[in-house]
């Protein structure tokens, strides 16, 4: 991607606090119209990085671009840029309207165009007819889409997504989640959000930044972190990730063969190769729902192995299990789908269980 083609761009950028090197070289570019995440656990940095873009922390080296334009000197005030917290920061002494119209007041518009501008914001975020209400009567749904109306009111080119989700309970969380991606495809601008909630970030975004220690560890999109993750700390890190020991034995241009514990010798394709090996040595990696477990009457899969049962844990729509499969120490999960006559299966049976050498990763 060349940089005109990119709504933000980082040229390897440094920040220190003092001796603490908060950002480590980033260098990436978010895309016009991308609905982006940096995901990472608490203190990676990603934060940080959404403050660079918004003017609120300056770096130490390097550049932050917007739409082609260096940000260096250029104040939060004037950069093409607005900002969601965590918090909402919304105004509870003033009226919805007054909080969403906030921005407008020194706008040279007339108070009917700022009136009229006010009005389709709300509408755009589900709350027509709530002008009027006192922000301290909102629930957290509502302050968060207040929150929303006040920051789009202003057309930024990009907007920055604090952890907004993060005060919501689980199922506000994910209609808002939802509606999220609406508002996006609706205004058609960048977002950018920071999250350290894998989940979140795998159904809401196009493309995912995984963040640890001030680095990117993988910038790609939610399907290729998941499925082909390039160590074993970021697939660690994205779901539920069942890893068992395995040696190399061969290698050639196009393919390794290992031999992998409980599961025999493989032959596994080069794009299945990943860095992250751990001082173990090499692992074969594999998600849950890349097993499954064979009832009777069922018909073979491509490889198949025996283990028994250890733990059950039934969630309704879903069991998962934890299996030991034969000639492993470290049992594995394996989720189930509850459909309409599958039986779920007790702790101590034993069951055949069926997999694909496509569906690992090897990390060495």
């Amino acid at each position: 991607m060349t940089t005109k083609d990119a709504m933000i761009e980082f040229r390897d950028v440094h920040k220190y606090y003092g001796d603490y090197h908060a950002l480590r070289g980033i260098t990436a570019t978010i895309r016009p119209g991308e609905f982006f995440s940096l995901l990472g656990p608490s203190g990676c940095g990603k934060t940080t990085l959404l403050r660079t873009i918004a003017g609120f922390e300056d770096i130490s080296s390097g550049a932050v671009l917007v739409d082609g334009r260096d940000m260096a000197g250029v104040p939060a005030n004037k950069r093409p840029t607005n900002m969601v917290f965590q918090s909402y920061a919304i105004f509870p002494h003033l009226s919805v309207e007054e909080n969403v119209g906030f921005g407008l007041r020194r706008d040279p518009r007339s108070k009917d165009e700022k009136a009229r501008a006010v009005a389709e914001a709300l509408e755009m975020v589900g709350l027509k007819g709530y002008g009027k209400r006192a922000a301290h009567a909102l629930s957290g749904g509502q302050r968060q889409r207040v929150a929303l109306a006040r920051a789009l009111i202003l057309k930024p080119k990009v907007l920055l997504l604090d952890e907004p989700l993060s005060a919501l309970d689980k199922k506000m969380r994910e209609q808002m989640q939802v509606e999220l991606i609406r508002l996006q495809r609706q205004v058609g601008i960048t977002f950018i959000l920071v999250t350290h909630d894998q989940e979140e970030a795998l159904v809401m975004s196009d493309r995912i930044a995984v963040m640890f220690e001030g680095e990117i560890a993988q910038l790609a999109d939610p399907e290729t972190l998941y499925r082909r993750p390039n160590s074993r700390k970021v697939a660690d890190f994205i779901g539920t990730m069942n890893f068992l020991p395995a040696r190399v034995l061969e290698e050639n241009a196009g393919a390794v063969e290992i031999e992998a514990a409980g599961f025999g010798r493989i032959h596994v394709d080069a794009s299945q190769v990943m860095g992250g090996a751990t001082a173990e040595g090499a692992t074969v990696g594999f998600r849950p729902e890349t097993l499954t477990i064979l009832y009777e009457g069922s018909a073979a899969t491509d490889r198949e192995s025996m283990a028994t049962i250890e733990e059950v844990v039934y969630f309704g729509d879903m069991t998962y299990y934890d299996v030991k499969i034969d000639g492993t120490e470290t049992p594995v999960r394996i989720s189930m789908r509850n459909v309409f006559g599958r039986p779920v299966l007790d702790r101590g049976a034993r069951a055949r269980v069926g997999w694909s050498p496509g569906a690992l990763v090897l990390f060495r």
